[in-house]
């Protein structure tokens, strides 16, 4: 290793507080977390904290100062004390060593260190720890979120239920043991589109009669089952072959069991790091902080400041120039929770068992999303809004006329969003939300828009449902378009000539955007 070619990396986004230096390697890592004395994290005593530690994390590390090219710190997001303390201390030693100062996206460096540690190369990465819940991908020179949760992070829920309980922090490992002696009983499972919500599932758990052991079997088998239908969805959006689960909850044995039957039964291969790279820790900022480095992306002292609510899709992935590979179409296609064959005249689709969820609660998944596609299906045709005509219906499987057409999902334009604008508006005119509205599911056909599959329908007339229907659409154009802004606009203009409450609902879409992912 030649002198200079050495990057320090500080992570100190929430609870842990870790420094790295990482050349050719890891070459140093220590760590030294905030412990509350009960409850959860208190920020400025985690800041407070992380102030009066620094000083020997960072030496603990840092032996040879002269070898350091850069200082690399976690920018955000995270809690904003936390974030100022590790800012303040990288622009110190990056001022003393006279080197360059990189701004690190903490869920970024997350996916880097993982495809680092296991080897793979263009994944779907399930990001999952206290704060955070995401599905992202890499798509157009960005980490695109395909998902995440709409509320609370999942680590998060999971802490808030073990308090409850009056269970240690953390939560998780005490939830996981006490699961493992548990019976199923029927909790809330709450997938819109992409996304995902665990507050109504966190406060049903606490208000729970049932054994304790029941709850927490219960609790992890809805939370978990959750988050691998939103990751399979992304991987049959993109056709990627490859998941990443990070984070601190990657730690949790059944969430990998799930993760890997899945990946088993697509064809794709599930990657894990090892336990010191799947939490918080400094490697995974020197690391992404080395390769931002080689690329060019430092950043100048007067752009420093935290941002506790940066997105890993604000960041210009300028190190990357990997290809998307996509699904070939067939006759047989193998959507995220359904086989959907594509005859002649008709379309089968058929609702297949999934291996990793509970035999009870994919059953019920299974025959309650059918009936309810088929009757919004209809409800949706009432309302004016072009939709497959059902010719036969069972348990599982809809039998439906076969929509000849341009899958939007292929051929995007400013158009054919404005026809799709319309044909959601009197969607949501209808009191109708379609649950997973992405391009995928709308087919450009005669000059009209047909919306199709159904699946995670809902009656709902709540500007809440409405607002996160178009949230989903919207977050689709981000991950797989060039000119989303443009989209989006056309969209909204078809939308508000047919649908009075427009306004409302695109106010609502917003601000579930901007919504804080740190509760």
């Amino acid at each position: 290793m030649q002198k200079g070619d050495k990057v320090l990396g500080i992570e100190g986004t929430a609870w842990n507080l870790s420094a790295a230096v990482f050349g050719d390697g890891l070459i140093s890592l220590y760590s030294k977390p905030y412990q509350p004395a009960q409850g959860g994290i208190h920020p400025r005593e985690a800041a407070q904290h992380h102030a009066s530690e620094m000083r020997e994390v960072i030496a603990r590390v840092l032996s040879d100062p002269s070898a350091i090219r850069a200082v690399a710190f976690s920018q955000g997001p995270g809690l904003g004390p936390c974030l100022r303390t590790v800012a303040t201390a990288a622009r110190v030693l990056a001022l003393a060593l006279d080197v360059p100062l990189v701004g690190v996206n903490h869920c970024v460096a997350h996916v880097e260190i993982g495809r680092w540690a296991t080897g793979c190369v263009d994944p779907i990465t399930l990001y999952t720890s206290g704060a955070n819940t995401q599905v992202l991908g890499y798509l157009n020179g960005r980490y695109r979120i395909f998902g995440e949760t709409l509320d609370i992070g999942l680590g998060n829920g999971l802490d808030k239920f073990a308090r409850s309980k009056g269970l240690p922090h953390p939560g998780g490992p005490k939830i996981e043991g006490l699961a493992r002696g548990g019976e199923y009983i029927h909790l809330p499972y709450t997938v819109k589109g992409m996304d995902l919500a665990f507050s109504g599932l966190i406060s049903a758990a606490q208000e729970s009669k049932a054994p304790i052991e029941d709850v927490c079997h219960s609790l992890q088998e809805t939370a978990f089952a959750m988050c691998v239908e939103v990751t399979e969805r992304a991987l049959a959006q993109t056709g990627k072959d490859e998941v990443l689960l990070v984070g601190g909850v990657a730690a949790n044995s059944r969430l990998r069991e799930m993760l890997q039957t899945m990946c088993e039964e697509r064809g794709a291969r599930l990657f894990v790091p090892e336990p010191q790279f799947c939490g918080d820790n400094g490697a995974m900022i020197a690391y992404t902080g080395k390769i931002m480095l080689e690329a060019g992306a430092t950043l100048p002292l007067e752009a420093s400041r935290a941002n506790s609510h940066y997105r890993p899709d604000e960041v210009e992935v300028v190190w990357r120039q990997d290809e998307v590979k996509r699904e070939p179409e067939s006759g047989h296609r193998r959507g995220a929770e359904a086989l959907v064959t594509i005859g002649e005249e008709t379309v089968t689709k058929r609702r297949v068992s999934k291996s990793y969820r509970v035999e009870a609660l994919d059953a019920h998944l299974i025959a309650e999303r059918t009936r309810a596609e088929a009757r919004l299906i209809a409800a949706a045709r009432k309302a004016g809004v072009a939709t497959p005509i059902i010719s036969d219906l069972s348990e599982d499987m809809i039998t439906m006329e076969r929509v000849d057409g341009t899958l939007l999902r292929d051929t995007p334009t400013s158009a054919s969003l404005a026809r799709a604008g319309v044909a959601v508006g009197r969607l949501h005119g209808a009191g109708i939300v379609h649950g997973d509205l992405t391009t995928s599911n709308m087919i450009e056909r005669d000059g009209r828009c047909v919306l199709i599959d159904f699946g995670l329908a809902h009656a709902s007339t709540e500007v809440e449902d409405q607002g996160v229907d178009l949230h989903v659409l919207f977050q689709t154009l981000e991950s797989t378009t060039e000119n989303p802004a443009e989209l989006k606009e056309s969209f909204l203009q078809g939308y508000a000539s047919a649908f009075p409450g427009a306004a409302a609902a695109s106010k609502r879409e917003h601000e579930v955007e901007l919504r804080g992912r740190y509760l």
